[in-house]
């Protein structure tokens, strides 16, 4: 699984750069999804692998804070860029004839380059956060990971529950403010398809938002389990287990469903198989 993840995205990516019909803006943002994913799943899977195949699991203290800030810096990234993403889609189906305008090369450029700053400062300020915290007591973590539930757990001293307010409301703000706008985007998307006479031309202009729409719900879906599942008796395998299926699961099905649902995408995966594979055909 991890190496379809890399392999998939990497493919993803590899076909928008030699498919000129792709240097489009909403390919552009889907090259800078398949990078945070696999920036992602190379700060988070591999550390996991070792883990699971010894006997003596153990990292120190630099390694933790360096594995959360990657894993925050790439997980905020991740939902910037769906937010932009679906900005995009916005713009081409309601305002389509100022599109090249509002979504020049440059301003896409820069509108992929505030996500990844955006991202690379919430993992800093909450990584700072979290590891200035006095940690006493047992220093085993119930995570295949250095996750911040785990580390609050672990962590001791008078300003511990106030922390762990601060950094529970910075990560839900960022991220519900992201499906907010994916959702005020789709609004105004849906109320201008409904606008458009024919079912086919409805069908057609749809169909270039199911890919997208398809990962929000994927990624989204998968984040709400976890985290906002009602507190029961949960085992802490459990738990462990549904961490492991988001961090794992999501990266692996994005390169599923861009290549499965976007008909222009699988068409060009195609046509660059038969140029390398069977070049004399093309």
């Amino acid at each position: 699984m991890y190496l379809f993840t890399l392999l998939g995205n990497l493919l993803i990516m590899g076909t928008i750069w030699r498919e000129h019909s792709l240097h489009t803006p909403m390919y552009l943002f889907l090259c800078a999804l398949s990078i945070s994913e696999i920036l992602f799943t190379v700060a988070v899977t591999p550390r996991m692998l070792v883990d699971m195949l010894s006997t003596h699991r153990s990292i120190t203290f630099v390694a933790c804070a360096s594995q959360m800030f990657f894993s925050f810096t790439f997980g905020f990234t991740h939902s910037f860029l769906l937010m932009i993403m679906g900005y995009d889609r916005y713009v081409a189906i309601c305002h389509p004839l100022r599109y090249n305008v509002l979504m020049s090369t440059r301003d896409c450029a820069r509108l992929v380059s505030w996500c990844w700053a955006g991202g690379s400062v919430m993992g800093m300020m909450l990584t700072l956060i979290i590891f200035h915290l006095t940690f006493c007591g047992s220093n085993v973590i119930h995570h295949f990971l250095c996750h911040v539930f785990a580390l609050l757990k672990l962590a001791c001293g008078k300003e511990t529950a106030t922390v762990s307010m601060a950094v529970i409301l910075l990560c839900v703000t960022a991220l519900m403010g992201c499906l907010f706008l994916i959702f005020l985007s789709y609004v105004f998307i849906v109320a201008a398809i409904l606008r458009i006479p024919s079912a086919e031309g409805r069908h057609k202009t749809f169909s270039t938002c199911v890919s997208h729409l398809t990962i929000v719900v994927v990624h989204y879906g998968f984040a709400s389990i976890i985290y906002l599942k009602p507190k029961g008796a949960h085992s802490m395998d459990s738990n462990t287990l549904m961490a492991t299926t988001y961090t794992v699961f999501t990266p692996f099905l994005s390169p599923i469903i861009f290549s499965l649902r976007n008909k222009e995408l699988k068409n060009a995966i195609q046509r660059s198989f038969r140029r390398t594979f069977c070049p004399l055909s093309s």
